[in-house]
C-alpha cells in the first residue's frame, strides 16, 4: 500500500509528531511523508520517504504566511508549491491520501490541495482513498456558521473519511464542531495518538543525566516555543522562592521556534541546577524521568503526560479555546493540574509547584492511547475493500 500524508505545521510542532506516529505504525507499506513547514531536528524512520515543499510558516500572532527562505516572494512560493505537490500526484498514485487537519484548517493552503483533490475526484489523477487527519478539538472560527458549512460541504464532496484523534471518553468532536450529523462519510474515532515510554526509561534517563532517585526533576517545556516565555519566565524567577526537602534540578525544553532573543534570555538563567534547551528528540523518557511536568497544554504534551503518568502542571495557551478545553477536560479526570494567569506569579507558582511535588503521584486513567496503530489499521481495511 502507497500512502501520502500530508502535514503541514506553520507555528507548533504537535502537527509534525502526531503525522510522524501515523507513519511509524505504518511500516511496512510504502509511506511518504509531503512536508512544508520549517524543518524539525528529529530523526525519521528509514522507510519514510519525504517530499519537502518550499517552505511557508507563520508568527505568534497569526498575521499570515511568509516564506522561510529570503529573497522569495509569498506568491512565488505558493506557485512552485502548487505545481510540485500536484506532479507529485501525477508520478506517485498513492492508494491513499491523508490530510492533516484541513479542511477544518490550513485554509491559506487549499491554493495546492484543492486542485489535487479535484484532480483525484475528476479522474486527472489516480482515484486515491482520501482521509482527513483531526485531533480532538477545533480552534475558534469568527463566523461559525459559515466555516461549519464550508468544512461540510468540502468533506462530502472530496472526501472518502473523517479520521478523529481522541477517545470520546475524553472528549468528541461535537463539543467544536456542531455538523457532525450532516456529514455522509465516516467519522472514526481512533483514539489519541501518542508514542509511549520504554519500560526503564526513568532509570535510563537519570543514569544518564546523573540523577539519582533522591533528587527531584522537574521538566518544563512550551511546545513549539512560539508563546512559551509567559510560562516559563516566571517559572525560572519562581525557583528562588521555592523550597525543597529535596535536591532539586530542573530542566527546561523552550521549543524549536522560541525567538533568539527569548531563547537566548532564558538559557542566560541557567546554573548547576537549571538546564535550558530549545528541543530534545528524547522527550517522552524526560517526563518519564520527571516528578513532575510543568508546561503548556497543546495534544501532544498532553497525551505523552497521559503516556508517562506522570504529575503535572498544565498552563493552556489563551490565544484560543483549544488547550483550555482539552486541559479542563484532562483535570476533571485527575489527569492535570490547571494552571492560570494569575498562577504565573513566581511566588504563587513556587508554591503551587511544591505543593505538587509533595502529592506526586503516578497518574491512573484509562483513555485510548493507541490512536497511530488504530489509524494504520483503519487505512489498510479501507483501501482493502
Amino acid at each position: 500500500m502507497k500512502i501520502i500524508l500530508y502535514c503541514q505545521h506553520i507555528w507548533g510542532v504537535g502537527h509534525y509528531f502526531r503525522s510522524l506516529e501515523i507513519c511509524k505504525a505504518l511500516k511496512g507499506h510504502d509511506i511518504l511523508m509531503v512536508m512544508g513547514g520549517a524543518e524539525v531536528d528529529t530523526p525519521l524512520p528509514a522507510y519514510v520517504r519525504t517530499f519537502r515543499l518550499p517552505a511557508l510558516m507563520t508568527d505568534r500572532n497569526y498575521s499570515g504566511l511568509f516564506p522561510t527562505e529570503k529573497g522569495k516572494t509569498l506568491e512565488a512560493v505558493k506557485s512552485e508549491r502548487r505545481r510540485l505537490l500536484f506532479e507529485l500526484f501525477e508520478r506517485e498514485a498513492p492508494d491513499a491520501f491523508i490530510i492533516e487537519l484541513y479542511p477544518f484548517g490550513r485554509r491559506a493552503f487549499r491554493f495546492e490541495l484543492d486542485p489535487v483533490l479535484d484532480g483525484i475526484h475528476n479522474g486527472e489523477l489516480y482515484r486515491s482513498l482520501v482521509a482527513c487527519s483531526l485531533r480532538d478539538i477545533l480552534v475558534e472560527k469568527k463566523d461559525p456558521a459559515v466555516y461549519e458549512n464550508r468544512v461540510v460541504d468540502i468533506l462530502n464532496r472530496r472526501f472518502d473519511a473523517l479520521l478523529v484523534h481522541a477517545d470520546p471518553a475524553l472528549i468528541t468532536l461535537d463539543r467544536t464542531f456542531s455538523r457532525l450529523v450532516d456529514l455522509s462519510i465516516p467519522v472514526v474515532y481512533t483514539g489519541f495518538i501518542t508514542p509511549k515510554p520504554i519500560a526503564a526509561a526513568r532509570h535510563r534517563l537519570r543514569s544518564r543525566l546523573g540523577i539519582d532517585e533522591d533528587t527531584t526533576l522537574l521538566v518544563a517545556s512550551a511546545g513549539g516555543g512560539q508563546a512559551g516565555i509567559v510560562l516559563l519566565q516566571p517559572l525560572l524567577e519562581s525557583l528562588a522562592y521555592l523550597e525543597s526537602d529535596r535536591p532539586l534540578v530542573l530542566h527546561v525544553f523552550t521549543g524549536p521556534y522560541m525567538p533568539t532573543d527569548e531563547f537566548e534570555l532564558l538559557q542566560g538563567q541557567a546554573n548547576s541546577r537549571v538546564r535550558v534547551e530549545r528541543f530534545t528528540p528524547d522527550f517522552l523518557s524526560f517526563l518519564a524521568a520527571a516528578d513532575l511536568s510543568i508546561s503548556m497544554g497543546g495534544y501532544n504534551t498532553c497525551m505523552n503526560i497521559l503516556a508517562c503518568r506522570v504529575t503535572a502542571l498544565v498552563w493552556p495557551y489563551p490565544g484560543d479555546r483549544e488547550q483550555g478545553l482539552r486541559a479542563k477536560r484532562m483535570e476533571a479526570i485527575g489527569a492535570v493540574s490547571v494552571l492560570h494567569g494569575k498562577d504565573l506569579q513566581p511566588r504563587r507558582l513556587a508554591a503551587i509547584i511544591r505543593n505538587s511535588m509533595i502529592a506526586a503521584k503516578p497518574v491512573a486513567h484509562s483513555i485510548d492511547l493507541d490512536g497511530a496503530a488504530r489509524t494504520a489499521g483503519w487505512l489498510q481495511a479501507a483501501v482493502a475493500d
